[in-house]
C-alpha cells in the first residue's frame, strides 16, 4: 500500500505506457508522419527582363554585376560613378547629377555656359569672314527649327532626316536630339510657312511704298499649271527686295483665268494699290492686264496710276529680235555645231580633243558645249566656246576619220572668220541679257538707255550691208514692232530715265531725235514731260489728303491795324496774288529737280543712296522715284521661280502637292537674305586648281575638260533655262 501512489500526487510515477512508448492512435500518426514524403518544390516564375525607361540612360553607362543586374551608373560626361540599384537607390542620384554635372552640354541649368565660335558668311561669295563668339545651351525646338530651315533652303528630300549618315552624325554631334520623322517635317515646314508668310504680311501692309509685280506661267512634271506672282519693291531704307507672294495651280493659261488667280493674290497680300506687272508679250497677258486695270479702279486707284500699269518684258522682246535675225543664218554655224556634235559624241573622240588642245598650249577656261537651236543663247556659248579651241580642229583636219565621217561639214578658214563676226555681234546682245535680267539692282532706269543702244546697234548692222546687214534688218523689223510705236510704248520707261540724276532731261531729246526723227520725237519729248507732272501731281494730291489738316481759328481784323501791326506780310500776300493773276506758277519739288544740274557718271554711283541722302528735299517726289525704279523690266526674278521649283519636283518628288510646292518655292525665297549669282567661270578656275592640286605633279593629272567629259561622276552641268533664257550653272551631286 505504501508503494502505491496516486496520479498528480508528488513523488507519483506516470503509468507505463506513457514511458515505454505511444499509444496506438499516436503510433500511426508517427509512422504516418515516418512514411510520408516531402512534397516538390514549385519553382518560381522568372520575371521578364522590362528595359529601362528612364531619360538618366541617355547620359549615364550602365554597370551591371554577375547577375547581370544594374548596380552602378557611370556619367559620359565627367565618368563620376553613382549607386543605382533598385531597391536602394533607384536613380534620384544620376538624375540629380545630370543636372548638376558641369560637363554636360545639354542642361538647360548649366552653372557654366559652353562659348562658341560661329563664322558669318559674306552675302556676296558665301564664303565664311569673321566669327562670333557666343553661348549655348541644348534647345530641342531650336534645333527643330534650324533643320527645317536646312531642308527648305537646301532643297533637300524630306527622307533626308531618316537617313543612316544623317542619324549617326546627330548621334555624335547632339545625342540628345530627337531627330523627328518625314511627316513631322513636313507638317513643320508649312508651320514655317505660315509664320514667314504673316511676317511679311504685315510688312507689306505697315509700309507706305506701292509694289510692283511679275508674273509668269509654268507647267511641271506633274502636267499642273503653275502660276507665280513676285512682288518688287523698296523699303523705307531704300533697299531694293524682291519676295515670290504665290506659286499657285492655276487650270489654264488663259488671260481670264489667270487674271483671277493673280487677283485672288493681290485680295489675299492686302495689296490693292499697285504700280506696275511686268509680264512677256503672250497675247493671254494682254487680256489679264486690261480685267486688272477694271478691278483696280474699282478699288479706288486712280486713273493716272492704272494707265501705266502694264510693263512689257524687255528681255523677252531682246529674245524675240534675236532670234529673227539668226532665222536666215549661214552655214558657218551650222558647220560648229557638227563639229562640236562630233567630238562630244564619244568619250575617246572628247579625251583625244584634251591632249590635243594640251600639246597646243591653249587655256582651258571653258567647256566645249553644244547649243540648243531654238535658244540663242545657248548658240552664243557654243559659237564662243568653239572659237577658244580653233586651233584644236583645224589640227583633227589632219586625221582621216575626222575627215571621212564630217565630210563637207568641216568649217575652213572663211566660217571661222564668219563665226567669230558673228560671236562679236551676239556678245553686245548677250550683254545686255545679263544686265536687264538683274534682280538684286534697280534696272528701270537703264530701260530706255538699253532700248536706244540696241537702236544704234542694229542701225549700224544695216549700214554695214551683206549677211550682217540682211540679220541686222530682220532684227530692226521686229524692234520696231514693239518699240517703234509710241502709242504702245509704256510711258513709265523714260519716267524711270528721267528721276536718274544721272540722265534727267539731258540727253532724251537727242535721242528721240535720233530714233524716231525730229517732229515724232519733238511730240513724243513733250508727252512724256506731260505725262510725268501728272503722275508727279497724282502723288502730290495723294500726299497732301493723308496729311491732317489743323483748324485755325482767324480773328477778324481790320485792313488798317494788318498794315500798321505786319506790313510786310500784307505786301508779300499783295505780290503772290499779282503773279497768280499774270500767270506765275509756283516751282513744284519735280522743277527744282529738274533744274538742277545733272550727277556725275561714276561706277561707284548707288541710285538708291542718292535718293535717300535727298529724300528730305524732295518729300513726294522721291515717293514716286521709289516706286517708279522698284519696277523690274525683266520677268526673269519670277521664272527663276521655276529653276527652284523645277528642282523641288523633280522625277523622284512628283507625289508633292501644290500646297506643299508653294510652301518650299515661297520659303526658301523669303529665308534666304541674299540671293548670289554663279558665276560660271570663276568656278571652273576654281576646279582648276583644286585638281592640281590633287595631282600633286604641277598639272601632270588629267585636265578640267577630260573631268567635265565625264560629267555623271562628278559633276551634274545643268541648263537652268529661265523662260526665254538659257544660263548655265555647276551644282555637285552626290
Amino acid at each position: 500500500m505504501d508503494n502505491i501512489s496516486m496520479p498528480g500526487t508528488p513523488g507519483s510515477q506516470p503509468p507505463s505506457s506513457s514511458i515505454d512508448g505511444p499509444s496506438g492512435v499516436e503510433a500511426q500518426t508517427v509512422e504516418n508522419q515516418q512514411n510520408e514524403q516531402p512534397p516538390t518544390a514549385v519553382p518560381a516564375k522568372k520575371r521578364k527582363q522590362v528595359a529601362s525607361r528612364s531619360p538618366v540612360w541617355d547620359h549615364f553607362e550602365a554597370i551591371k554585376d554577375t547577375n547581370n543586374v544594374v548596380v552602378k551608373g557611370k556619367c559620359i560626361y565627367c565618368a563620376k560613378i553613382y549607386h543605382c540599384e533598385t531597391k536602394k537607390h533607384g536613380t534620384s542620384s544620376l538624375r540629380n547629377h545630370m543636372v548638376s554635372c558641369l560637363k554636360n552640354p545639354h542642361s538647360m541649368e548649366t552653372r557654366q555656359s559652353l562659348l562658341t565660335f560661329q563664322a558669318v558668311t559674306s552675302l556676296t561669295d558665301g564664303q565664311p569672314t569673321v566669327g562670333e563668339i557666343g553661348t549655348w545651351v541644348f534647345n530641342q525646338e531650336s534645333i527643330r527649327r534650324a533643320l527645317v530651315e536646312m531642308i527648305i533652303i537646301d532643297e533637300l528630300p524630306f527622307r533626308f532626316v531618316e537617313g543612316i549618315g544623317f542619324r549617326r552624325f546627330i548621334a555624335i554631334a547632339c545625342p540628345r536630339f530627337i531627330v523627328p520623322s518625314r511627316w513631322t517635317i513636313s507638317r513643320d515646314i508649312l508651320v514655317v510657312y505660315d509664320e514667314e508668310r504673316l511676317k511679311l504680311k504685315q510688312f507689306l501692309r505697315g509700309s507706305s511704298h506701292r509694289v510692283s509685280i511679275t508674273t509668269d506661267s509654268w507647267t511641271s512634271i506633274q502636267r499642273i499649271n503653275y502660276m507665280v506672282v513676285t512682288a518688287h519693291f523698296i523699303d523705307s531704307e531704300w533697299k531694293l527686295h524682291k519676295k515670290i507672294l504665290a506659286f499657285v495651280p492655276v487650270t489654264s493659261h488663259k488671260g481670264e483665268y489667270l487674271a483671277k488667280a493673280l487677283e485672288n493674290c493681290l485680295l489675299e497680300w492686302g495689296l490693292r494699290d499697285v504700280f506696275s506687272v511686268t509680264v512677256d508679250n503672250a497675247s493671254s497677258n494682254d487680256t489679264a492686264m486690261v480685267f486688272l486695270k477694271k478691278k483696280m479702279l474699282s478699288w479706288g486707284s486712280s486713273t493716272v496710276r492704272t494707265k501705266y500699269l502694264h510693263m512689257r518684258c524687255i528681255a523677252h522682246i531682246l529674245n524675240l529680235v534675236v532670234q529673227d535675225g539668226l532665222k536666215d543664218c549661214d552655214s558657218s554655224v551650222k558647220k560648229v555645231r557638227e563639229v562640236v556634235r562630233y567630238v562630244r559624241n564619244s568619250p575617246a573622240r572628247l579625251k583625244k580633243f584634251r591632249d590635243l588642245a594640251d600639246w597646243l598650249s591653249i587655256e582651258q577656261r571653258s567647256s566645249l558645249c553644244l547649243d540648243v537651236p531654238t535658244r540663242w543663247n545657248s548658240t552664243y556659248l557654243m559659237l564662243q566656246s568653239a572659237l577658244t579651241y580653233q586651233k584644236v580642229f583645224e589640227s583633227l583636219e589632219s586625221d582621216c576619220s575626222f575627215k571621212s565621217d564630217l565630210g563637207n561639214s568641216i568649217p575652213d578658214f572663211i566660217d571661222w572668220e564668219s563665226v567669230g563676226s558673228l560671236v562679236h555681234l551676239l556678245k553686245c546682245f548677250y550683254d545686255m541679257t545679263i544686265r536687264i535680267s538683274g534682280s538684286l539692282y534697280v534696272t528701270s532706269n537703264t530701260f530706255f538707255t538699253e532700248i536706244s543702244d540696241l537702236y544704234c546697234l542694229l542701225k549700224g548692222m544695216v549700214e554695214v550691208g551683206g549677211p550682217v546687214g540682211v540679220m541686222g534688218k530682220n532684227m530692226k523689223a521686229k524692234f520696231e514692232k514693239y518699240w517703234g510705236d509710241v502709242e504702245k510704248m509704256n510711258l513709265m520707261i523714260f519716267f524711270a530715265n528721267i528721276l536718274d540724276p544721272r540722265d534727267k532731261l539731258e540727253y532724251m531729246p537727242t535721242q528721240f531725235n535720233h530714233m524716231y526723227g525730229e517732229e515724232k520725237g519733238q511730240k513724243l519729248y513733250d508727252k512724256v514731260v506731260a505725262g510725268l507732272a501728272e503722275l508727279f501731281d497724282d502723288y502730290s494730291t495723294s500726299a497732301s489728303s493723308s496729311v491732317p489738316s489743323v483748324p485755325v481759328s482767324v480773328q477778324p481784323t481790320s485792313t488798317s491795324s494788318v498794315s500798321v501791326g505786319k506790313p510786310q506780310h500784307f505786301l508779300k500776300s499783295q505780290i503772290k496774288k499779282q503773279r497768280l493773276e499774270s500767270g506765275g506758277k509756283k516751282q513744284t519739288e519735280l522743277d527744282m529737280y529738274l533744274s538742277e544740274g545733272i550727277v556725275e557718271e561714276e561706277e561707284s554711283f548707288d541710285i538708291l543712296g542718292w535718293w535717300k541722302i535727298n529724300s528730305a528735299r524732295f518729300p513726294v517726289l522721291s515717293k514716286l522715284a521709289r516706286d517708279v525704279l522698284a519696277i523690274p523690266i525683266s520677268t526673269v526674278a519670277s521664272e527663276s521661280a521655276f529653276s527652284t521649283s523645277g528642282r523641288v519636283l523633280d522625277p523622284f518628288r512628283s507625289s508633292l502637292t501644290p500646297k506643299i510646292v508653294e510652301a518650299l518655292v515661297c520659303t526658301q525665297d523669303w529665308l534666304r537674305k541674299q540671293n548670289t549669282p554663279l558665276c560660271i567661270e570663276e568656278n571652273l578656275e576654281e576646279l582648276e586648281r583644286f585638281e592640281k592640286e590633287l595631282s600633286g605633279d604641277g598639272g601632270s593629272g588629267r585636265s578640267l575638260g577630260s573631268t567635265l567629259a565625264t560629267i555623271p561622276e562628278l559633276l551634274n552641268a545643268e541648263l537652268l533655262i529661265l523662260g526665254e533664257f538659257v544660263f548655265v550653272g555647276l551644282r555637285f551631286k552626290v
